[in-house]
């Protein structure tokens, strides 16, 4: 889910130029990678995220199960 938080700061970034817009990035990853998030706390999220896909009926790919298989 963090993978989202730079895409869109990449989408959704008013810097002058290029450069500028890569340094800022830069800057966040080290900042992320310098204080990774505990493993336990990451296994958890996904195991929370498999179970909302679960109770929605959504498998690998985005789209509900149909009832016409």
């Amino acid at each position: 889910m963090n993978s989202a938080r730079w895409e869109s700061a990449l989408a959704n970034s008013n810097h002058p130029n290029h450069t500028v817009q890569i340094r800022e990035l830069h800057r966040y990853l080290r900042r992320r990678n310098a204080n990774p998030r505990h493993r336990d706390v990451l296994a958890a999220e996904r195991k929370e995220r498999a179970r909302i896909r679960s109770a929605k009926a959504i498998r690998w790919g985005g789209r509900p199960l149909t009832g016409a298989a």
